[in-house]
């Protein structure tokens, strides 16, 4: 029985499917089915239902995933104490990033660690807040670069990078733009061009309207800012940003600092507590050390 059999068993039983393991672990899919086939004639037993179109775990394979998950991860605990005594770091580090984002010294960070660290494998995942904040407390990414309205998610650590006001942004002509602020109600009277649900700036939305029992037409969503300081240019509904977005757009859309919305959208990054991870750890050395030169960013 060899460590990257229980690795593609593993990767099967969580992906569910053959194709789309061997893409997580780079290798064809005849080459996981060969290895799995392998490691069921050792064991005497199927692991896999293979006549469902999904990779389904047998009652052996349920037995066994568990153990396999200990088994790698007893492994890995022995490559980090043997990489903390000579100085080297290896392994895996799963880093995730907010759909949309731009915020260049996160891209920093992960030259800096590649650089220091090239025995680590790294994989960037993109995601909305609320899908890569679970993924960060179940474990599936190692650290996570968000939006939040909140500045330490439960059960989280985290580092705010970027604190900003909500603002409406309109194109010149509009009803809106001839004032300096606005209020909630004010944007509400309109139809809405914002976030999608899960990210930081529509959950703060979507908050500041329930309190005050506003119910928002929010007639087009878009993850990328361009997007929808883009359809709010075409006249197709009021842009609900942070302050730095609205700020790229001042040549096309006059940014109202929503005055009666005082709570701030962040951005943040955040990692479970305590992480026993050598890699998580360089790795949130080398985000501070390039978040700390930041001047301005936009939360999502």
């Amino acid at each position: 029985m060899e460590l990257r059999q229980l690795e593609y068993f593993v990767a099967v039983a969580e992906e569910q499917s053959f194709t789309r393991a061997a893409e997580r672990v780079h290798i064809s899919q005849s080459g996981v089915s060969a290895q799995i086939r392998r490691l069921e004639r050792e064991l005497g037993a199927e692991l896999f239902d293979r006549s469902a179109r999904t990779a389904a775990l047998t009652v052996a394979g349920k037995a066994a995933l568990e153990h396999a998950r200990a088994a790698l991860a007893a492994a890995g605990v022995v490559g980090q104490a043997v990489g903390e005594v000579t100085g080297l770091i290896r392994g895996r580090l799963t880093v995730g990033m907010v759909i949309g984002c731009t915020v260049t010294p996160l891209f920093e960070a992960l030259a800096a660690f590649h650089a220091a660290h090239p025995g680590v494998e790294l994989s960037l995942l993109e995601d909305n807040s609320d899908r890569l904040t679970e993924a960060v407390r179940d474990g599936t990414v190692d650290l996570a670069l968000i939006g939040t309205t909140t500045a330490t998610p439960d059960g989280l650590e985290a580092l705010t990078i970027i604190e900003e006001r909500l603002v409406a942004a309109v194109p010149p002509g509009h009803p809106l733009a001839r004032g300096r602020a606005v209020t909630l109600r004010e944007v509400c009277e309109h139809a809405i061009v914002c976030m999608p649900p899960g990210t930081g700036l529509r959950t703060l939305f979507d908050q500041a309207c329930a309190a005050q029992g506003l119910r928002p037409a929010v007639s087009l969503a878009a993850s990328a800012a361009d997007a929808i300081a883009g359809l709010a240019v075409r006249g197709l509904g009021v842009a609900v940003l942070s302050e730095s977005m609205a700020a790229s757009y001042r040549d096309r859309l006059t940014g109202l600092l929503i005055e009666d919305v005082t709570a701030p959208a962040l951005l943040a990054l955040v990692w479970r507590q305590h992480p026993n991870s050598p890699a998580v750890r360089e790795m949130l050395r080398c985000c501070r050390r390039a978040f700390s030169g930041e001047d301005g960013a936009a939360p999502r």
